[in-house]
């Protein structure tokens, strides 16, 4: 009971709370400011690349208005898309057969990451395109998103591959703890873990698109 109490807060997004409360773990809050951390996680390459998106002059094109007023519901469309496949997920229904076995759930998880993987990425592609048609700042904000998005999926994908390991230990110890109900606490874990990677996959796209409305101008 000591040790509970002393537990701290987990603090961040869902996700990460989510993860450290199946893997019993206390998340220390992350040391130093963005900019040092983001210097641990770009090499001398990427730091180049992106000193010369923030430092270039794009120039501005002429934007389709068509296009932007598509991409917010494009986008929305493939979010809805992504989760209902989540919560339609025939292993995570409350009336399906139980597994002994972890290996479909892992399946499972894989694919809905591969699906939300190249959603995001497609969405995220899309929207820069928007935004170098813009105004300059618009177009230099397309570039150093880009550089980010080159610079900084490697870590993520590293990072978003132990969720699979993740689940198959909080499977292993609701199975050995032999409660009844043990099968529909992991669906319903397993459930809120993928819609809140989703949410987390979305943040660049929700953030493109943020700036598209801020650096659209009102039509006449």
């Amino acid at each position: 009971m000591a040790q509970a109490a002393l537990r701290p807060t987990i603090r961040g997004p869902t996700f990460i709370r989510l993860l450290a409360r199946l893997a019993a773990m206390d998340v220390a809050a992350p040391g130093g400011s963005v900019p040092d951390r983001l210097g641990q996680w770009l090499d001398w390459k990427h730091a180049l690349s992106l000193a010369a998106a923030l430092d270039g002059h794009p120039v501005a094109h002429e934007a389709s208005a068509a296009t932007l007023d598509d991409l917010p519901a494009e986008c929305a469309r493939a979010r809805d898309t992504l989760r209902a496949a989540i919560r339609n997920e025939t292993l995570l229904a409350a009336d399906a057969a139980a597994e002994p076995d972890f290996a479909p759930y892992r399946q499972a998880c894989l694919a809905r990451q591969r699906a939300m993987q190249s959603t995001t990425g497609r969405l995220r592609g899309r929207l820069r395109d928007a935004l170098a048609q813009g105004s300059a700042d618009a177009a230099r904000l397309a570039d150093v998103d880009a550089v980010m998005e080159v610079a900084l999926t490697p870590r993520e994908h590293a990072l978003l591959a132990n969720v699979p390991a993740l689940l198959e230990r909080r499977f292993a110890r609701l199975r050995a703890g032999g409660t009844p109900s043990w099968l529909d606490t992991f669906r319903r874990d397993m459930h809120g873990v993928l819609l809140a990677e989703l949410d987390l996959r979305f943040q660049p796209v929700d953030a493109l698109l943020a700036a598209l409305h801020t650096h659209q101008e009102p039509s006449s």
